[in-house]
Parts: C-alpha cells; structure tokens; sequence
C-alpha cells in the first residue's frame, strides 16, 4: 500500500503491505527460504535471501513511510545500521558527533573506525552556539541523546551543516516517528535500532537506515547486501506485527514516563531528573553515591534491571556500567553523565504498579 498522505497511525498498520496474491493472507508472510526459482537467468527480481525477501521488502517499506521517507534499508542490528552509514564515508572523512550517544556508537566510531583514517569530533549539539566547521563530512545527532536525553535543533544544525556541505545523520530511537521525523526538519538520514520502540516487545534485533536520497540509498543496498548484516525473515515479521501498534504503545509509554517525571521532582533525594517532554524515557540522579544507586536499581521488581529499552515492560539499568560503560570515566566525567545516573524505560505497565515499584527501591537504597 502506497504511503499517500495517510496519518501515521493507519501507516503504522498499512504501508508497505498488501494482502498475499496467491492465497489472499492478510499478514505479511515469513518467506523463510535462502534463494528463489527463476524463469529465465538472472531475469528475476528475488534471487537470493541476502540480497532480497519479501518479508524484508515489507518492513523496510512501512519503516520508510512511518519516517517520511522514500527508502528504508534494513539491518541485522541497530549497530550494523550504524556501522553501514560510516561505510559510505570517503577514507580521511571527518565526523562532528554529539558528545552524549550511546556507548555502542561511540565504542564503534572512537575504537574501530578511527583505526582507518576517519577523524571523529565530539561536541554539544544541544548549544545555542553550536557550529558546524567547513570540511565536515557527516554531523551526527542523537535527539533525545542516551542517556541525558538532551535534544538538539535539528533544523538549525541541519542548515549549517549543509551549509558547509556536510550529511546530517539523526539516532531517532528514543522519539520515534511517532514524536519527531527528522527528514521533515532537513535531516538527511534517520537511523534506528528497531530493537527498541519500533518492535516493541524486546524479542528482536534489528536496525534500519531511512533516507530521501535515491543515490544514498542505492550505496546502502549495495552494502547490505556486500556486507551481508541482514535480518532474517522471522526477525521482520516481528518487527511488522509489532509496529502496527507504535503509536498506541508509544502514548503509554508517554503518559507513564511523564507521571513519573512528576513523581520524582517531587522528592527531596532526587538530585536531578532528565526528561524532554516526551518520550518513555527517564533518567535521574539519586542523591547519594554509587552504592546506594546500585541498591535502588537492584531492588525494583516491575521495572527489571537489564539493558535495551522501548518495550512493553519497563526496564531500568546504570548506563556508567551498562550499557555506557566502553566510554573512559573521563569523558562521562565531562559530558555530566556521573556513575549514579539511573536509565528508566517505561513500559506499558499501570502507571500506579510502577510508581510503588520505584517507593520500594527509594527505601532499598535508603535501608543501607
């Protein structure tokens, strides 16, 4: 189905699929095969799994529409989409990187990538003052940023950027479409971690690459198939049947993120609370040390200590040891990301079972 002007919550459910022509199935099937029969050599559009899969072909267009885009490329992770996009980089680039990302990116860009020639500069995409220098390849934003969740004028930097003739690339995880469509604000590509919102239930990996630029897009499915880092059939099925509820999870997981927002700049030993006003995502500071952080998130039982974010249940974690915790002490030092900072990931929970869970952990952190 074509994207027309649908809202996002009928494209959640609708684009890129079509009932089946053989049998008239509703859901897009799992075409679970490695290679396709052809009429005549080389004369066929499926010619193998790696390079082509309908179910595939599915998902990457719904993911497309759901951005606003005209391509979407999917992945075996979010890392590999990552991954992929620095590949279309020229050897000696430079990239001008937010200073607060995912410590999988920033492990990626600063330990292996650096090896080859490619110069990376970390700064504070959320200043007033922010620049981008002439001789920038690729800007590259995360908006909300993980963990601090720190937004960027994605408009604004997009402008300078392209000013001095440089690619903007947006981390849209943690907003979704549902919340932000980067292309729509001069953004050139839009990445995910399908892991995490988009399916939703914490039992899939995956990532896409989403770009308007017919060239760029056509790179990028010359290096999925080269590379080979695809989904799989049953991985995209997944993904499909969990997207067509984004945008209903998506205002749950708001209005409960939000009512503990609430409930936390309420209370005297909360140091500071991280919250841009939308999203499922939060994160604070216990006043106290690192101990009694590790107790608090050690003791809740709806919110599971664990990595991952974005499903239906809620998760929390300490990003320091987590999930940041390649970046050197140093550099989180100098981001304002301190040991003791908790992740949150509301779920889809009852608001009041989440906000009991976190009392408990309070008096579990307080107890030692």
């Amino acid at each position: 189905m074509k994207p027309g002007k649908l809202h996002i919550d009928t494209l959640a459910v609708h684009a890129g699929q079509s009932p089946e022509p053989v049998t008239g199935a509703v859901m897009t099937p799992i075409f679970q095969t490695s290679t396709f029969a052809q009429p005549h050599p080389g004369a066929w559009p499926w010619e193998y799994a790696r390079t082509h899969n309908p179910t595939r072909t599915a998902l990457q267009d719904n993911l497309a529409a759901l951005e606003g885009g005209r391509h979407g490329v999917c992945f075996s992770s979010g890392l590999a989409a990552i991954d992929t996009v620095i590949r279309t980089l020229a050897p000696g680039a430079r990239v001008l990187c937010g200073d607060d990302v995912y410590g999988g990116t920033y492990r990626l860009f600063t330990k292996e990538w650096a090896r080859y020639g490619l110069h990376f500069t970390f700064a504070d995409t959320t200043r007033a003052d922010f620049t981008v220098p002439a001789g920038t390849d690729l800007v590259w934003l995360e908006s909300p940023t993980n963990p601090l969740l720190k937004t960027s004028d994605i408009a604004a930097i997009a402008a300078r950027a392209h000013a001095v003739g440089a690619r903007v690339v947006v981390d849209n995880t943690f907003a979704t479409p549902v919340f932000q469509r980067p292309l729509e604000l001069g953004a050139d590509v839009v990445v995910h971690s399908t892991t995490k919102y988009l399916n939703g239930h914490s039992d899939v990996v995956g990532g896409v690459v989403i770009t308007n630029d017919d060239a760029l897009a056509e790179r990028l499915c010359w290096l999925q198939n080269a590379c080979g880092a695809v989904p799989g059939p049953q991985d995209c099925f997944l993904t499909l049947r969990g997207l067509k509820t984004l945008h209903l999870r998506m205002e749950r997981h708001q209005s409960n993120a939000q009512a503990v927002v609430a409930w936390l700049r309420q209370r005297d030993d909360v140091a500071v609370v991280h919250y841009p006003g939308f999203g499922g995502m939060v994160s604070f500071v216990l006043k106290g040390d690192l101990t009694a952080a590790t107790r608090f998130v050690e003791a809740t039982r709806i919110f599971t200590l664990a990595e991952s974010l974005g499903g239906v249940e809620s998760l929390i974690e300490l990003p320091a040891i987590m999930t940041h915790a390649s970046i050197p002490p140093e550099v989180r030092a100098a981001i304002g990301l301190p040991d003791g900072l908790i992740r949150l990931s509301c779920g889809v929970e009852h608001a009041g079972d989440l906000l009991a869970d976190l009392a408990d952990a309070f008096a579990a952190a307080h107890a030692g």
